[in-house]
């Protein structure tokens, strides 16, 4: 279901009925009671229209279904997207019309995943445009340069609500980006082969036993999730092209399971 779709045909529908009223509706009425659909819609209109100029061009929210990027975003969590930040784009379409910022290395972000547009994902940027990005060994290298890891400890959580994993968790930092924290699973192979056997080899990039080289097109951006072996990302189906980008993620403003987490900015 598009959200952003339904939106902007309620928006049209009740700015129709506003409009006809007050060119003609209005003055065909003498002291009768205007109908209940006219007075409907008047009431919405202003509510729908806020909604929507609210919800497309400055802040969106979005809910964590997976563990994707924990620790930095927990499964139940509630964030807000800023839509303005890497640029102005039209709804529905998402064409941008109005430059402002690139995104930057670090940048947890939010797109539409390229394999199935319909569907939003979110991870964070390690690869900018003309980067040369390699994941061996569970150690990211962008440029030749390895992102330095410092152990933090092990890590536990409930994964699905099902069954419990038991990981390991570092902090990284990348370079010209900030320093974020990221899970390693000592027990999963580090590339999965199988799945990345699923999408199609790409030009840009290559794999190996354990290993993936990729240089980053122009207009493209490589996305890894921080719970390194618990999400398919950029490793596994290649590039975020910049037409599919929602948005950068920046705040948790709910998470009813743990009222802890309210009001946490992401980093």
């Amino acid at each position: 279901m598009d959200f952003a779709l339904i939106m902007f045909s309620l928006l049209v529908l009740t700015g129709s009925i506003w409009l006809l009223d007050r060119l003609i509706l209005q003055g065909k009425r003498t002291n009768k009671a205007e109908p209940w659909w006219v007075e409907y819609a008047k009431s919405f209109f202003p509510v729908i229209l806020a909604v929507f100029v609210l919800r497309s061009f400055l802040v969106e929210p979005f809910k964590i279904p997976s563990g994707s990027m924990i620790p930095t975003l927990h499964v139940g969590d509630f964030i807000l997207v800023n839509k303005f930040t890497y640029g102005i784009r039209l709804p529905i379409i998402n064409q941008k019309i109005v430059q402002i910022n690139n995104p930057a290395r670090g940048d947890v972000m939010v797109f539409h995943y390229p394999e199935n547009p319909s569907i939003d994902y979110i991870k964070r940027i390690v690869g900018l445009p003309g980067d040369v990005i390699v994941y061996r060994n569970k150690q990211l290298l962008v440029n030749g340069e390895v992102q330095q890891q410092k152990s933090l400890g092990e890590y536990n959580y409930v994964d699905n609500g099902l069954s419990f994993v038991h990981t390991s968790r570092y902090t990284e930092n990348l370079s010209g980006g900030r320093s974020h924290e990221i899970l390693i699973n000592p027990d999963v192979p580090g590339l999965h082969m199988a799945a990345v056997a699923d999408f199609p080899q790409r030009e840009q990039c290559s794999y190996s036993f354990d290993e993936v080289r990729c240089t980053v097109p122009a207009g493209h951006y490589f996305a890894m999730g921080d719970n390194r072996d618990n999400s398919r990302d950029s490793r596994y189906w290649g590039f975020v092209p910049d037409k599919m980008i929602v948005g950068k993620a920046f705040f948790i403003w709910m998470n009813f399971s743990d009222f802890k987490r309210i009001g946490l900015t992401i980093n």
